[in-house]
């Protein structure tokens, strides 16, 4: 006969299931990227793969693999070339000469006078370059580690579609929710996927190259780069590309082109900051809308943890924990309700 009843074995099995899992999660949290990936390439690639199955009849293991190339040639060749450009950029910056030593000068020359800063304006862009260096991958310390996050992604990504029935029943059985909360769940998760990853992608995007084409057309070095850094800074909602005109705007302006610097920061700030409301508006009927305050605070969560992928990441993430706070509230509310008719009787 056992010394301990069945509840009390119980107990301990949740107390080792508990105690097992943390110790998962903390051997995860290497992999936590990719994981994360994989759930957001699984949330904006499902429409397309269930398309290809389901209506065109392709074979499980062929669509896998078409998304799989898909999204590789999208979204994740295009952001590592561009974090590379970024990163050999910062770091001419940061070895040789800075291009607009003039603005620079000028600058330092007014806060050593009023401000007793001699260096104030080189001090500052060596420690802006460090900061922004670090955000990004290293193109040779960290190759390795993009690699493996890749390949994981990827793995975790395949076996997702290829068993998509039996991932989505799993879900929904182990769900700590009623089933009709967690449908109503996978639904706000794609909304908030598609509007923290889609639509802030699309506006970003459409910022860069607005931005770029405008430095380029009012003559400003290295407009690809800055129309770069206004993609990846758009994804700040209250920062965003036409924060880049204001600089751009005083540099022509310092060296002697008053009218160009004028019309960069009219450009920046009316056209483009205009059209950004503008384009937050039609994707906001079409695709879920994202507060400002989650993808700001999303941002500062995000980057510490996965440096640039943190403007994407950060913001999903937090979306994520609303969302589940709002159906264990949803949850709680009508236990309350449930336990108030059970009990009324009695009362």
């Amino acid at each position: 006969m056992s010394v301990f009843s069945y509840q009390q074995r119980n107990n301990i099995i949740l107390v080792s299931i508990i105690v097992l899992g943390c110790f998962l999660l903390y051997a995860l949290s290497t992999i936590f990227t990719s994981i994360l990936g994989a759930i957001v390439l699984y949330v904006i690639f499902r429409p397309l793969y269930l398309n290809l199955t389901e209506k065109r009849g392709w074979h499980k293991v062929l669509s896998a693999l078409t998304i799989i190339v898909l999204s590789l040639i999208c979204i994740v060749i295009p952001f590592l070339l561009l974090s590379f450009m970024v990163i050999d950029k910062i770091l001419s910056f940061k070895s040789s000469s800075l291009p607009i030593d003039s603005w620079v000068d000028k600058i330092d020359m007014v806060t050593a006078e009023y401000l007793n800063q001699p260096r104030f304006a080189e001090d500052t862009l060596k420690k802006l370059g460090t900061y922004a260096a670090d955000l990004f991958p290293s193109l040779l310390g960290s190759a390795a580690s993009i690699i493996l996050t890749l390949l994981v992604m990827y793995f975790i990504l395949y076996f997702m579609f290829v068993q998509l029935r039996e991932f989505e029943a799993g879900l929904l059985r182990y769900a700590p929710f009623s089933q009709q909360h967690a449908l109503k769940f996978a639904v706000a998760l794609k909304n908030a996927t598609y509007s923290n990853v889609l639509g802030q992608g699309i506006i970003s995007l459409v910022q860069g190259v607005l931005l770029a084409n405008g430095f380029w057309i009012a003559g400003i070095p290295d407009a690809v780069f800055w129309g770069v850094i206004a993609t990846f800074i758009s994804f700040l909602p209250v920062v965003g590309a036409p924060t880049l005109s204001i600089p751009a705007g005083l540099y022509l302006m310092l060296i002697g082109h008053t009218w160009s610097g004028i019309g960069i920061m009219i450009y920046g700030l009316l056209f483009i900051g205009n059209l950004d409301h503008v384009l937050r508006m039609v994707i906001n009927k079409r695709i879920a809308n994202t507060h400002p305050i989650i993808s700001i605070v999303g941002v500062f969560i995000g980057i510490p943890l996965f440096g640039i992928l943190g403007l994407v990441f950060g913001p999903v993430l937090l979306s994520y924990f609303i969302l589940m706070t709002e159906i264990y509230e949803t949850n709680r509310l009508a236990a309350d309700r449930l336990e108030r008719i059970r009990t009324a009787p009695d009362e």
